[in-house]
Parts: structure tokens; C-alpha cells; sequence
């Protein structure tokens, strides 16, 4: 399932507080979804790293009560009350006498004499066994009171969370064009670094760190390894030689085209995505200067960043003329 499918399930399971287990390779983004679900639904999110703990952690340490008997005291991170979200990262990663205890918290919703308050949702997370990660084998017992979702990350919810969160743009034009690269993991091989939803923030974090260039083939070869960072670098250049966006909108009938067509490619993904009904005009009167491939990349991309743009005399117009090209496209 795509993250926004993910989202929805989620958002559903925690309203009938049905445990779930979501699986998925390294670094596709497991954790940040159940922390938006959890946002998004006002909840509490309580994030516990099953693989650090100890079993005494979640059990707790023993005391003696006035009657000589011995009690257990819960650690503190375990809900009191309210509503929220207990996740269980990494949980299939953990020993198996630590997932012992959180399994007693999925089935019973207890632990000792800790007891779950009835407005939380047990969420884990974890692994596949093919990612060849460290994982222990979850028990059928357990696997049947949980609803399995197997998360796959997608180019284009991964564009929409990157605009929100601040991702520089010349990584969103850079996966556009290389969507594959977007997570490209392969477990039969010992690549300490490779392209995922995860390291991409990370380049997103190092360029915009202001790194020099002889420096920075390096460190995205650490982030994402060294193909993915060598077809980066060569888009980066490619994007440096692009005409500035203000300038192309404010004269589209006048500025120079660069002749390249990897340099017009990545001039027409910056473009689309300041698609509005204000720029809508500078952005017609660029398309049917280019030639008409990318006249079609530009005003279609550009509907989707904003599809209203369609119902404008512009568009109308640029798509009559174009009529011939979007019929055979």
C-alpha cells in the first residue's frame, strides 16, 4: 500500500483500536506515517524503540506494598490516560523476551499490573524478513490478532509530504525524473548506503547546509550510495545552468531557451510547480515557444501542481492550438 492508503487504514484501525503491524523495507517512511495519523487525529503518540529496550523496561522494577507483597512499577512512558498512539517500532527486531512483554500489551492490553487505558491503539512496526534486516520470527498466535499492511513508498505522495516539509525543490525535480530512485534497495547486496525516502531528506538537509562542490559528491555517496549520488550530481549541474524562474515568468516571450534538453527538462519541472492562476499566462505563452514535447511536459505538470489552471482562457487556448499532440499523447 502507498503511504496515503496507509494513512487511511491507520486512521480507521485506531478508531476501532484494532493493533496493527506495518511492514515495509528500511527508510521508507513506517514511522513518520503513524506519527502524522497520529497528528492528524489529535492523538497522543507515545514512540517506543522496541530494539533498545531491556524486558525489565517494560515489566518494570518490583516493590513491596504495605501488605508485604511485591508489586510492579510500570516505567514511565507507558499511558496513564487520555487517547493516543502506542507504537512499537522495530518490534520484530527486538529479543525475543522483549517482544514477549510488548506481546502481552497487544493481546491483553496489559502488562503485570500495568492495564492499557482504553483510549489508546497498539501500532507496530518492523522489518520484512526478505530485507534481510535483524528480525525474529513473530509467533502465529500474535500474527492473528494483528491487521498486517505492507507499506510501499510512492513517488508522488512522497512530492506532496516533501512541499510541506521543506525538501529542496532540486531533489523533487531530480526524482520526477529518476522516479526509481526514489527507494532502490536490493537486500542480496552489502550497500551500506542506497537511495531511500529517508536518505533523501538527508541530501535535502546536506544541500541545504550550503556544502561545497567538491565536497558534496561524498557525502550524498554516504546518503544514498554512489550511482544514485552520481545521477544527482549530474542533475545538480544541469539545474545550475537553468534560466532563474522569476525571470522566465516575468518575460516568457523574451528569454533565452537553454538548448539542452536535460536543462529544459529540469526548467519546465521548476515551472509547473509555480502553476496559478497568475502565472498561467507567462506559463502558455512559454509552452508554445518550446518545443512541443516540452510544451506538454510544462502545461501538464503545471495542472497537476494546480488543476484549476485548466478552466483559464490560456490553457483553453494553448490546448486548441496543441489539440492535434494531446489527442495522439
Amino acid at each position: 500500500m502507498k503511504p496515503s492508503s496507509v494513512m487511511n487504514a491507520l486512521e480507521t484501525l485506531i478508531h476501532v483500536q484494532q493493533p496493527v503491524f506495518l511492514w515495509g523495507a528500511p527508510g521508507v517512511g513506517k514511522s513518520q506515517v503513524v506519527a502524522q495519523a497520529a497528528k492528524r487525529l489529535g492523538l497522543e503518540l507515545v514512540d517506543v524503540r522496541a530494539v533498545l529496550l531491556d524486558p525489565v523496561d517494560l515489566r518494570g522494577i518490583p516493590r513491596i506494598d504495605d501488605n508485604g507483597n511485591a508489586i510492579w512499577c510500570p516505567p514511565s512512558f507507558l499511558p496513564r490516560q487520555g487517547r493516543g498512539v502506542l507504537f512499537l517500532d522495530e518490534l520484530n527486531t527486538a529479543p525475543p523476551l522483549v517482544q514477549a512483554a510488548c506481546y502481552q500489551l497487544i493481546l491483553d492490553r496489559k502488562l503485570g499490573e500495568y492495564t492499557l487505558p482504553d483510549g489508546w491503539t497498539v501500532i507496530a512496526a518492523g522489518n520484512r524478513e526478505s530485507d534481510r534486516s535483524v528480525t525474529h520470527r513473530m509467533p502465529t498466535a500474535l500474527a492473528n490478532r494483528l491487521v498486517h499492511l505492507d507499506f510501499e513508498p510512492d513517488l508522488d505522495d512522497w512530492l506532496a509530504w516533501a512541499e510541506g516539509a521543506g525538501i529542496d525543490a532540486r531533489l523533487c525535480h531530480f526524482l520526477r525524473f529518476r522516479p526509481k530512485l526514489l527507494h532502490s534497495f536490493d537486500p542480496t547486496r552489502a550497500e551500506k548506503a542506497f537511495p531511500s525516502p529517508r536518505s533523501w531528506e538527508f541530501v535535502s538537509r546536506i544541500l541545504g547546509a550550503g556544502t561545497r562542490w567538491n565536497t558534496l559528491r561524498d557525502l550524498l555517496k554516504g546518503a544514498v550510495g554512489e550511482a544514485a549520488a552520481a545521477e544527482c550530481m549530474g542533475f545538480l549541474k544541469v539545474h545550475s545552468l537553468m534560466p532563474d524562474v522569476e525571470q522566465v515568468l516575468a518575460d516568457p516571450g523574451g528569454v533565452a531557451l537553454p538548448g539542452d534538453p536535460a536543462v529544459l527538462y529540469a526548467m519546465c519541472e521548476a515551472l509547473a510547480r509555480r502553476a496559478s492562476e497568475l502565472t498561467m499566462n507567462s506559463l502558455a505563452v512559454l509552452a508554445s515557444r518550446l518545443p512541443v514535447e516540452f510544451g506538454v511536459l510544462l502545461m501538464r505538470d503545471a495542472a497537476g501542481t494546480d488543476p484549476d489552471i485548466v478552466e483559464t482562457d490560456a490553457f483553453q487556448i494553448w490546448a486548441c492550438a496543441n489539440s492535434d499532440v494531446l489527442v495522439t499523447a
